[in-house]
């Protein structure tokens, strides 16, 4: 065997043991009478002694000459060590190496193998299996692994059966692009790689399997914004015969589990908020709710004025900086800056200071008296000390740039503490929404979800004003997971169609086979999927998914490692009847 113990596991209960290793050599520090090489696997780090008394002229040059990232195997004796070293596992010993192999040279890497390396995320990424090596993404790795397995345990506990679905399905016009496969048993069409197995596992519901899960990649093939990728991975889960409530039940059970056996950490109430109120107090629909800075609407107390900016904004809205009276006026102005960038889009910023004696201070105070300042502070909750931040503008424009203004200003005052963790329910999200571009209604989430009970006639009258029966969980400042509950009935799903602007023959052409299937008897039903990237780069205390995937891709959707996507020959096009058509 190559090994009889792995670089983590000896201590002193070990020494005067005959022992074989394998592994990396992570450095060598060779004196000329005596080398010690630090020998690395996955599970750690054991340092081996070479020295010219007890070891051989030929090995003694063997020794000399590893490199870095050397493949070997050696046998020995575990000794204690003279200098130890207690920051890792192994440092009471050391191995007194009696035969070396060189089972792999290596050339020198492009970049340090070391927790804090001297290599760019681009070199990291062409060179991943090298990273992979480096502490903080093998631990990752680890980590992603545990969160699994616990998901994969608890719902099997509570009854769920995990089931695959096809990945070659057909493509839909909902949501976002599809990938698109083309088959060549089949000239002319094509399949499409799932951005969910939305359809599949209602027709599972329908089958009887009454709980069903999978943790399944999905596709998407969509401009990839900070931190996404083309492809993902799902917790995919379904019941039936069940209401809202027991979905919420379920997946808080989940969550906590995860919360309590990954982190040690038990979490009692899983707050909910209407949609509407995340929207008006948070400007988004997946709050961080760590820490305050709630939105305070300042139209009553802010209109009245001869400022025509306020005066023509739909809304005026501001947060209260906990403290923020200790800015200086050209940190203030880079806030303002801040705001106006292209990624934020603000014209500018008002601000009022809250000064320690109870005045008031503001850069609007041509236009407004301290009562009126005075009732900014109410509406905002602004106490003395504080500074209040005030942006004003189209409604859903306003609120979003108040929104990362506030992440912002929780980052800079460190509010944003990983090792909390605040769930929320956002509930009763818009069934429909318009887009100006179609002029027609879109389905917020997908439309097999189902309006809340009681609203189906108001489908008729005001569309927009529907809401859907429909629920994210978000954990701190991160959509984690989303579900609804679906529509089980053909009628209901005919007429769902019907205001998204399908005609009978489109709907059938698309969705024949679940309407098919929901005439032989299909159950109430609902789910929700995690996103497993998202969930798992939270609980480890980041909140950048790629750091958590093997081999992740680039913004631009690239696999830079293998260099894909990659032209395919003459002769495949030709198998699938294809012809290209660029424009250059």
């Amino acid at each position: 065997m190559y090994r009889s113990h792995n670089c983590g596991e000896l201590n002193a209960s070990h020494i005067n043991k005959e022992v074989t290793l394998a592994g990396w050599v992570q450095k060598s520090r060779d004196k000329g009478f005596i080398v010690w090489v630090d020998l690395r696997d996955r599970y750690g780090i054991t340092q081996l002694v070479f020295d010219e008394e007890r070891t051989s002229k030929d090995m003694m040059e063997q020794a000399q000459n590893l490199g870095r990232e050397f493949v070997i195997q050696v046998k020995g004796t575990v000794i204690e060590r003279a200098s130890k070293n207690p920051n890792i596992p192994t440092g009471d010993i050391e191995i007194l190496v009696s035969e070396l192999n060189i089972l792999n040279e290596a050339k020198l890497p492009p970049f340090t193998i070391e927790d804090k390396t001297d290599g760019g995320e681009d070199l990291r990424m062409k060179y991943r299996y090298l990273d992979i090596r480096r502490n903080p993404v093998k631990n990752n790795l680890i980590f992603r692994h545990k969160v699994t397995q616990e998901v994969r345990n608890y719902l099997s506990q509570e009854g769920f059966i995990e089931v695959e679905t096809p990945y070659l399905i057909k493509s839909t016009p909902e949501g976002a692009r599809d990938f698109v496969v083309p088959s060549r048993m089949n000239e002319g069409q094509f399949y499409a790689l799932p951005q969910s197995p939305q359809t599949f596992k209602q027709l599972l519901m329908v089958g009887g399997m009454d709980k069903y899960f999978q943790i399944v990649k999905c596709f998407r093939d969509e401009d990839l914004r900070a931190d996404r990728q083309p492809e993902f991975t799902q917790i995919d889960c379904e019941m039936a015969f069940i209401e809202q409530e027991d979905i919420l039940n379920a997946f808080e059970g989940l969550t906590r589990h995860l919360l309590k056996e990954v982190k040690g950490i038990e979490i009692d109430k899983f707050p909910r908020i209407q949609y509407d109120d995340a929207m008006r107090l948070y400007g988004n629909d997946k709050p961080d709710i760590r820490f305050g800075m709630e939105f305070g609407e300042l139209n009553d107390v802010a209109q009245h004025k001869d400022f025509g900016v306020f005066n023509s904004a739909e809304l005026v809205v501001g947060i209260a900086v906990p403290g923020g009276n200790s800015y200086t006026r050209k940190e203030i102005d880079k806030l303002i800056d801040w705001v106006k960038r292209p990624q934020v889009g603000a014209l500018g910023m008002v601000y009022c200071r809250c000064n320690e004696d109870g005045t008031f201070k503001s850069s609007v105070d041509k236009f407004y008296d301290q009562d009126d300042l005075a009732k900014w502070a109410e509406v905002t909750g602004a106490k003395a000390g504080d500074l209040i931040c005030v942006l004003s503008g189209d409604k859903n424009k306003v609120r979003a740039q108040l929104s990362a203004l506030r992440m912002e200003l929780a980052e800079r005052l460190g509010l944003r503490n990983p090792d909390e963790f605040a769930p929320l329910w956002v509930m009763d999200f818009p069934l429909l929404e318009w887009d100006e571009d179609t002029e027609r209604y879109h389905a917020m989430h997908h439309p097999f979800t189902s309006p809340k009970p009681g609203q189906l006639e108001l489908l008729k009258t005001d569309p927009g004003a529907v809401k859907a029966n429909a629920y994210d969980l978000v954990l701190n400042g991160n959509e984690i997971g989303g579900g609804s509950i679906r529509i089980h009935d053909k009628e209901t799903q005919s007429l769902m169609f019907d205001y998204l602007g399908f005609t009978p023959e489109e709907a059938k052409a698309q969705f024949g086979f679940l309407m098919d299937a929901f005439q032989y008897g299909a159950p109430p039903h609902g789910g929700l999927a995690f996103g497993l990237d998202r969930l798992v780069s939270i609980l480890g205390g980041q909140e950048t998914i790629r750091d958590f995937i093997a081999f992740p891709k680039n913004n631009a959707g690239r696999d830079v490692m293998i260099d894909a996507p990659a032209p395919i020959d003459d002769t495949q096009l030709s198998e699938l009847n294809l012809k290209l058509n660029i424009n250059q």
